[in-house]
This record gives structure tokens, sequence and C-alpha cells, in this order.
């Protein structure tokens, strides 16, 4: 299925601003040349413009790349940690906060394992 990604095992935030000009090719290559990483099949990369109000997704399927573009049709922004020198795994709960604006640094949350 095109984009599932309920079969994705990590979920991955790139921290800071990135140039929401940018395509597949090169988000790819921001995973590879500025983190070390290469693209992992099991794995979604999250970005987000200087607005926050977009966000871009990166999947890789077996048969190919997918982008994923997601723009906010309402007042506000996505909460978008800033510390651009880092690549940050989330969890789940982590993710469904993000997509729904919460601040994904919960300092009262309780943390599961």
């Amino acid at each position: 299925m095109l984009a599932d990604i309920s079969c994705v095992d990590a979920i991955y935030i790139v921290c800071g601003y990135t140039d929401m000009r940018k395509s597949i090719d090169g988000l790819c290559a921001i995973i590879q040349n500025e983190f070390y990483m290469n693209v992992d099949r099991n794995a979604i990369y999250l970005f987000c413009g200087r607005k926050r109000d977009r966000i871009k997704a990166i999947i890789q399927e077996p048969d190919g790349m997918v982008l994923i573009y997601k723009r906010l049709s309402v007042e506000g922004s996505y909460k978008w940690p800033r510390n651009k020198s880092e690549v940050r795994n989330l969890t789940w709960r982590e993710f469904d906060w993000l997509m729904s604006g919460i601040d994904i640094d919960q300092p009262k949350a309780i943390k599961t394992a």
C-alpha cells in the first residue's frame, strides 16, 4: 500500500528547520550527508519548514521512495524541536502529539519503556 505508516518500526524527526523546497532526493541527502544515516525501509523521516505549518515525510517502500506532504489548513503551527544538529527517534505516542500540535517534550507524561 502506498505510504502505509502502520508497518513503520521507527519514526525519526529531523529537528530544526528544513528548506521545504527540497525534493525526495534533497531530503534523502540530508539524512545521509548531515546525519550519516541510510534511509531505512522500516522508518519514516519527518521534516518541517521555518513557518512550522508544513511537514514533509519520507518513507522507503520496497519498490521506491514516497514523499508525504502535509500543510495545516487551520491557524497554528507544529511544536517542532529547534536543535538543528539532531535527529530524534519518536515513539508513536510522541508522533501522535506532534501531529496534533502538542509539544513532544511533555515533562509530566508517564514515560513508557
